[in-house]
């Protein structure tokens, strides 16, 4: 297939950014997206040309890195799919595609489609751990954990940090972000002795960082390539209420 890819360019975090065109010809259908932006890529060298900078790691879905806005969708079209997993199938020959890094101010871009994700990486350093000193690793059951509380909090580990959610947001909010992590630690027996204190120090944090606040649009959780729930911010808000209460 033939595409034509209207791609942000923007030579540094202090440079202002414009979107650049590019045909990608003889596209194979079975290649990812990222393997399409790697053909385009080789052309670019080929020619002499500076190549488009784009994150990726593990392109296994898993890792978060592939962070592109597609056609205004974070992640492209695909529900539950990640950049790196999302396949050339899903679009048609001939198709116009315009390609940006998430847009949060929170989130400045460094090169072309790549962003500085780490206010994320400070939200979590800011409580998103258990820092008590456990020893030698425990036999699994030792500390029973109710069925249905661990499937929940396996559901809000999934969470890659990949900011879609945030991309999503009209407010660029990092609830549902800072609540899987809240919430995946305070449904575990291991994460209850710093749960008050963890919830308020992340959410402070988070405000600290500039994103915006939630008013429950749900674009979120539609976003989310791991499809967490907005469960997760309704926990987060009831611990943090019930933190700033016992704080008084």
């Amino acid at each position: 297939m033939n595409l034509t890819l209207h791609v942000w360019r923007q030579a540094d975090r202090r440079s202002e950014g414009a979107f650049a065109t590019y045909e990608a010809r003889d596209i194979s259908e079975h290649m990812s997206f990222l393997e399409m932006l790697d053909v385009v890529n080789e052309g670019l060298e080929s020619r002499g040309e500076a190549p488009i900078a784009f994150d990726h790691d593990c392109r296994e879905g898993i890792c978060g890195a592939c962070s592109l806005q597609i056609n205004g969708v974070p992640h492209g079209p695909d529900k539950g799919t990640t950049t790196c997993q999302l396949h050339m199938r899903s679009f048609r020959d001939g198709d116009t595609l315009v390609i940006e890094p998430f847009r949060a101010r929170p989130f400045p871009v460094l090169r072309d489609l790549v962003v500085d994700r780490g206010a994320f990486d400070r939200i979590i350093e800011a409580g998103g751990y258990i820092s008590v000193r456990t020893g030698q690793a425990q036999d699994a059951n030792s500390t029973p954990v109710n069925k249905l509380d661990a499937d929940e909090a396996f559901s809000y580990a999934a969470c890659i940090g990949c900011g879609a959610c945030v991309a999503a947001c009209k407010n660029a909010s990092a609830s549902l972000f800072t609540a899987a992590k809240v919430s995946h630690l305070g449904l575990l027996p291991q994460g209850q002795p710093e749960r008050h204190q963890r919830v308020l120090s992340m959410v402070a944090q988070m405000d600290l960082e500039g994103f915006g606040s939630c008013t429950n649009q749900y674009e979120c959780e539609a976003a989310c390539p791991k499809e967490i729930s907005v469960s997760a911010i309704a926990r987060m808000n009831r611990d943090f209420v019930v933190a700033s209460l016992r704080g008084r």
